[in-house]
């Protein structure tokens, strides 16, 4: 196998603003990993600065992964590929994601199948996404809300963590009575805060609540979920696989996603274990290229809840494949993840 790499700055549609700031781009770091027949798989790197990674760190490790994976020499080797991944670096999971889905698209497109049949999946089976309402103003997310709708994303997840926040669901509640919608605090509030908004939000008809307190006051997180009137759902608390153990008595949700796990195979493990725990499991993303996101969407028919609707936050995107229409999964005919370059 031979391997290459190139970084990308990629266009939000607007601003996309949480709790913790706003931005207007992304940069990625696209992997491509190509065998003697002249096959290339592509997969891309969506680092997070929250969990330590930019595209600097990302392009800093990758010569070193992609030694690695020329060592292998085998894209059919798929366990040994992600072993020797850790083994090399033990942080930097959006770097090791990104060798890890173009390794797994290559090696599908040489068995001539697409990556949800190589796992045994049905993609009939992948629940809806929910579409994301950045923070802003009440106007301006009630409107961006009842445009999702009117394009067919019938579950909202909305962005909270201001002090403005009930006035925020009030309008996009008005704006799509019928929509589901699930809230996002991204660590914003305090124990005391989360219990008390999840009374009234309960009352505007939310499902859940997603990451009210920070991760690093796990017994904040526990308070919560004891008395909290909604469901919870732990990210930022659930990065990688010793974690699911961990939240496994304070949420009722994890969210997993392949850019905080390292890989496809470690986020299915993931998957495995939290149903182990009790837990549902919903598959997440960052706002990110579809040569990075494809994968999970491959994967989505395992979990009960997804929100993979990165790529469509973009005003421009390099790569094309599947994607969500409406709500629900669209995924090429072809096999691999089905991306390729526009």
């Amino acid at each position: 196998m031979k391997a290459e790499f190139e970084r990308l700055t990629l266009p939000i549609d607007g601003a996309f603003t949480i709790s913790r700031g706003s931005m207007t781009e992304v940069e990625t770091v696209v992997v491509r990993v190509s065998d003697e027949a002249g096959r290339t798989g592509v997969g891309a790197a969506a680092p997070d600065t929250h969990y330590g990674e930019t595209a600097d760190t990302v392009c800093a490790v990758l010569p070193d992964l992609l030694d690695a994976v020329e060592a292998v020499d085998d894209p059919l080797a798929l366990g040994e590929v992600e072993r020797r991944l850790r083994a090399v670096v033990r942080e930097n999971p959006a770097a090791r994601a990104a060798v890890s889905v173009a390794v797994h698209d290559l090696a599908t497109r040489r068995l001539g199948v697409p990556l949800y049949r190589h796992f045994g999946l049905d993609p009939d089976r992948a629940p809806p996404t929910s579409y994301t309402v950045a923070i802003d103003d009440p106007e301006t997310m009630a409107d961006h809300a009842a445009d999702a709708v009117d394009a067919g994303y019938s579950i909202l997840k909305v962005k909270l963590g201001t002090d403005r926040d009930r006035e925020l669901v009030e309008a996009i509640r008005g704006a799509a009575p019928d929509a589901t919608i699930r809230v996002d605090a991204n660590e914003a509030w305090t124990p005391h805060e989360a219990v008390e908004k999840s009374e009234w939000l309960a009352d505007l008809g939310v499902e859940f609540v997603e990451q009210p307190v920070p991760a690093e006051h796990p017994a904040g997180l526990k308070r919560v979920h004891e008395r909290s009137a909604l469901p919870v759902a732990a990210d930022e608390s659930c990065r990688v696989l010793a974690d699911v153990p961990a939240v496994a008595d304070r949420v009722d949700i994890a969210n997993l996603k392949l850019m905080k796990c390292g890989g496809v195979r470690e986020a299915i493990r993931m998957v495995h274990a939290a149903r182990a725990h009790g837990l549902e499991v919903m598959l997440g993303c960052m706002v990110e290229s579809t040569a990075s996101i494809a994968a999970s969407i491959h994967l989505a028919p395992l979990v009960d809840y997804v929100d993979l609707d990165g790529a469509l936050l973009l005003a421009e995107d390099a790569y094309e494949g599947p994607t969500y229409d409406g709500g629900r999964a669209t995924i090429p005919d072809r096999p691999g993840t089905g991306v390729r370059s526009r």
